[in-house]
């Protein structure tokens, strides 16, 4: 487990750009095609894809904290956060720029999760869990006491405009795609560069042996700050992309169920693959989708049977299939 920490060969370090090279063509590869495909494709399935999307940022920022070997249950109150952030810059300041509001989402769930960061990163496992579980569920308490907020009904946020211009009706789910799934590439790729950075890789080493990477001269709790921040952003930005195309809001945002759906796609993905995350995501929303229409008494139940399946046949996750470590 030293070995994580140990400074990387001269061979390493050639290969390291050529292979973040590779992942990033492959990223860009990867969106121009799903915007391709996403021109030709249904209303309902571009809408699908870029809730999976926004979802995915989300459990994105579960699996980098899985990696350090805990698992939060309250990421629907970063997700509330930057949703309500978007909806309430668009609706009181008049200002409408989608990547802006986007942005604006995740530093607000950033400013809101940093006073608790430092504290969190004391704890493991189900103490973190239940911690992180009852400040969403307090955050869900006051968004329906507050009628500033709309209550329990929550409040519309109308079309979001890019670079000053309105969005055509015919094409703004389409635009409303390529955005989510562009900043959801850029996310990815970034967070790739981070998981196999340094810091990433102390992160995976405090996962096995927290005492050996102290010695070493690590932080762990540093790391676990640093990574519930990082987290904390992409659920931001997932909310305040998932409210502009829902073009609505409500406290629901911050339940218990919508951070469960969360970390049911971070145990669906693994730890080990970000591209996972995403596919995960879509997956989930394929198949609560048809379930709810086909089965709309018991899709829980479908969903519920699919992840059973998932762990019996693929234990370390969707990301276990191409990834080797």
């Amino acid at each position: 487990m030293a070995a994580v920490l140990e400074t990387p060969s001269i061979p390493a370090r050639r290969r390291a750009p050529a292979s973040r090279g590779r992942v990033t063509l492959l990223g860009l590869l990867a969106f121009a095609a799903l915007a391709i495909v996403g021109w030709f494709s249904p209303r309902w399935l571009t809408f699908l894809v870029t809730m999976a999307a926004a979802n995915g940022l989300v459990s994105l920022g579960i699996v980098c904290l899985m990696r350090g070997g805990v698992v939060p249950f309250g990421q629907g109150m970063l997700f509330a956060a930057g949703g309500y952030a978007a909806a309430l810059i668009y609706n009181k300041l008049g200002f409408t720029d989608a990547l802006a509001l986007a942005l604006c989402g995740g530093i607000a769930a950033v400013v809101i999760a940093a006073p608790f960061a430092p504290l969190l990163s004391r704890y493991r496992g189900i103490f973190f869990a239940m911690l992180t579980l009852a400040l969403s569920m307090v955050t869900y308490g006051l968004l329906m006491k507050l009628d500033a907020l709309g209550g329990s009904d929550g409040f519309n946020l109308g079309r979001p405009t890019l670079f000053g211009k309105k969005l055509p009706d015919a094409h703004t789910g389409y635009i409303m795609y390529v955005i989510t799934i562009g900043i959801a590439t850029v996310m990815a790729l970034l967070a790739r560069i981070y998981f196999d950075s340094t810091r990433g890789l102390v992160t995976l080493a405090a996962r096995e042996n927290e005492l050996r990477v102290e010695y070493l001269g690590g932080s762990v709790r540093q790391s676990m700050t640093i990574n519930f921040i990082l987290a904390a952003f992409c659920g931001g930005l997932g909310g305040a992309l998932a409210v502009m195309a829902l073009g609505h809001i409500e406290p629901n945002f911050s339940f218990w169920t919508t951070s469960g759906e969360f970390v049911f796609v971070a145990i669906l993905a693994g730890w080990q693959s970000v591209a996972a995350v995403f596919l995960a995501s879509t997956v989930l929303e394929v198949v609560r989708s048809f379930s709810s229409a086909y089965f709309p008494n018991t899709w829980q139940l479908a969903l519920g049977l699919f992840l059973l399946f998932v762990i019996r046949f693929l234990p370390r996750g969707l990301g276990s299939l191409w990834m080797k470590k």
